[in-house]
């Protein structure tokens, strides 16, 4: 019988990042950001009329960036 922890029973929450965060966090300027995800080159959502972006989605996001830049 398999024992459970607290850990399976509590789903995974992906962090939220407002666009000033999302800059932060990629090194990039917020008009870069919006000017990005505007044009759907960066993964985001908005709520309520402002924009959110997930973590997770942003780290795939680099990797398929870095994936580019390795091959050519």
């Amino acid at each position: 019988m398999k024992k459970h922890n607290e850990s399976d029973r509590v789903p995974i929450r992906t962090q939220i990042m407002t666009p000033k965060e999302a800059a932060k966090y990629l090194g990039l300027h917020i008009i870069t950001i919006y000017r990005l995800v505007k044009k759907g080159g960066l993964p985001g959502f908005k709520v309520g009329g402002q924009w959110r972006f997930k973590k997770d989605l942003l780290d795939e996001w680099i990797a398929a960036k870095s994936n580019i830049k390795s091959e050519k």
